[in-house]
C-alpha cells in the first residue's frame, strides 16, 4: 500500500527536515532543562556522600550545615565522640566565597571547607597531587575551579598551595570545593580583618567593666579571647557498623542542646526544601516549553494540510475514507516529531557538558521525553485533522 504521508513528505522534504530540526533544538532545551534539575539533585546527593557522614550535628533550632546559617562551639566534638554508637566525629566549616587565583588576581566562585585529615569531610580521592599534610597553607582543590597543581590562591588575607585535585565534590549549588585545614578555615570564616580586630580592642578598653585598674590581666585576657576564634558550622559523625542513626542522634538533641540529622534528613533538606523552589521554577519552564512544543507542530502540520486542500478533496472524491486522510496527517505529525527528537537528544548530549552546573541526562527523561513528544504532536495534529475532513469533495472540480 502506498504511503501518502510519506509521498508528501518527499514532496516537500526539505521544509520537514527543516521545521524538524527548529523543533528539536527546542525538544533538547527541554531535555536540558530536566538534565538541570537532575544535576542538582545530584549535586545535593554528592555533597553527602563526599562528607562521609552518617550523621550531621549543627546549632540547635537550626537546619544547617547547607542550608541554612549554623555555628557551635568545636569543644563539642569531644561529648559527641562519648556517646554510644559513635564511631568518629570530626569538625567542618562550609564558606561559600570567591577564591582568588594569585596569578592573575581572577576570582572563582567556590565553596571552602574547612576539615581535620584523616577525619570525616575530608575529600575521599584525588586525581592528582597528595592529600594535605601540613597543618596550614595547603589546599585541596576540585577540577572545575580551573586551579593547576603548585598553584597559588588566595584566601581572606593568606595564600594557599594547591597540592591535590579532585573531582565531582561540589556544594548543592554546583560550586567547586576547596579544601583548606580547618584552623585555616575558621580563621577564614569567622576571625575579624586586622581593622576590625583594633577598633574592638578600643571599644573594649573604653569600657570600664571590661579595664578596671583593679584587676590586672583582665583586659589583656578578653582581647586574647577576642582575637581567638572556636566556632565551627557542623560536626560529622560516622556511627559504628550496626547502629542505628537515629538512635545515636535522639541524646545529642535531648542533652546536647544541639541538632542532628541523619542521612534521609539531611537529603529531604537539600532536595525538598533547598532546590524546591528551583525546581518549581524548572517545571514551569517545562510546561511553557510543552505549551510552544505543540503550538509550533500543530501550525505547521494545519498550514501543510491547507496547502494541500485540493488534493485532500481528491483523495475524498476517489473514494478515500476519512481514517486514511487522518491517518496521514497523523503519520506527518509523529515523523516531524521523531525527527525533533533525535535532534534534541542530540543536540542535548552534545552541549549538556559545556554548561557551568551540572546537567544529568537521565535515559528514563528521554523515554518520558519521547512519550510526551508522541502525545504532544498527536494532540497537535487535531486541529489539521478536523480541516481535512471538513474538505468538501466539490472542491477537486470547482474552479
Amino acid at each position: 500500500m502506498i504511503s501518502l504521508a510519506g509521498r508528501d513528505i518527499l514532496h516537500s522534504w526539505s521544509k520537514f527536515v527543516l521545521t524538524g530540526i527548529g523543533l528539536g533544538l527546542l525538544i533538547g532545551v527541554t531535555l536540558t532543562m530536566a538534565g538541570v534539575y537532575r544535576g542538582m539533585v545530584d549535586d545535593a546527593r554528592a555533597l553527602l556522600n563526599n562528607s562521609g557522614a552518617d550523621l550531621w550535628v549543627v546549632q540547635q533550632d537550626t537546619q544547617g550545615p547547607y542550608a541554612e546559617s549554623s555555628s557551635l562551639r568545636d569543644d563539642a566534638v569531644r561529648s559527641v565522640l562519648g556517646l554510644p554508637g559513635v564511631a568518629r566525629a570530626a569538625n567542618v566549616t562550609y564558606l561559600t566565597m570567591q577564591v582568588r587565583r594569585s596569578s592573575d588576581g581572577e576570582d572563582v566562585r567556590a565553596m571552602v571547607v574547612g576539615f581535620e585529615p584523616g577525619q570525616p569531610g575530608e575529600p575521599g580521592y584525588l586525581v592528582a597531587g597528595r592529600h594535605i599534610t601540613r597543618s596550614h597553607y595547603e589546599a585541596v582543590a576540585d577540577v572545575r575551579t580551573g586551579f593547576t597543581l603548585g598553584e597559588r590562591i588566595r584566601i581572606r588575607r593568606h595564600d594557599y598551595t594547591v597540592v591535590g585535585l579532585t573531582r565531582r565534590m561540589v556544594s548543592s549549588g554546583g560550586d567547586p570545593m576547596v579544601f583548606i585545614p580547618l584552623k585555616d578555615a575558621q580563621e577564614a570564616q569567622f576571625l575579624k580583618d586586622n581593622d576590625a580586630i583594633v577598633n574592638e580592642r578600643a571599644r573594649t578598653a573604653a569600657n570600664p567593666s571590661l579595664n578596671r585598674p583593679g584587676v590586672p590581666g583582665l583586659l589583656e585576657a578578653i582581647q586574647a579571647s577576642q582575637a581567638n576564634n572556636r566556632n565551627v558550622n557542623a560536626i560529622l559523625v560516622q556511627v559504628q557498623p550496626g547502629a542505628d542513626a537515629e538512635t545515636v542522634a535522639e541524646p545529642v538533641r535531648r542533652w546536647k542542646h544541639l541538632e542532628a540529622f541523619t542521612r534521609e534528613q539531611m537529603e529531604e533538606i537539600l532536595v525538598a526544601k533547598l532546590i524546591a523552589t528551583s525546581a518549581r521554577q524548572i517545571g514551569m519552564f517545562l510546561v511553557i516549553l510543552a505549551i510552544v512544543s505543540a503550538a509550533i507542530v500543530a501550525f505547521i502540520i494545519y498550514t501543510m494540510t491547507l496547502g494541500k486542500i485540493r488534493e485532500i478533496a481528491v483523495l475524498k472524491l476517489i473514494g478515500t475514507r476519512n481514517r486514511t486522510i487522518a491517518g496521514m496527517i497523523l503519520q506527518q505529525a509523529l515523523g516531524l516529531g521523531l525527527i525533533g527528537f533525535v535532534v534534541g537528544k542530540v543536540a542535548a548530549t552534545f552541549w549538556a557538558p559545556i554548561f557551568p552546573k551540572y546537567v544529568l541526562l537521565e535515559p528514563g527523561d528521554a523515554v518520558r521525553g519521547l512519550v510526551a513528544v508522541v502525545a504532544i504532536c498527536a494532540l497537535a495534529s487535531t486541529l489539521a485533522i478536523r480541516v481535512a475532513l471538513k474538505v468538501d469533495p466539490a472542491a477537486a472540480i470547482g474552479g
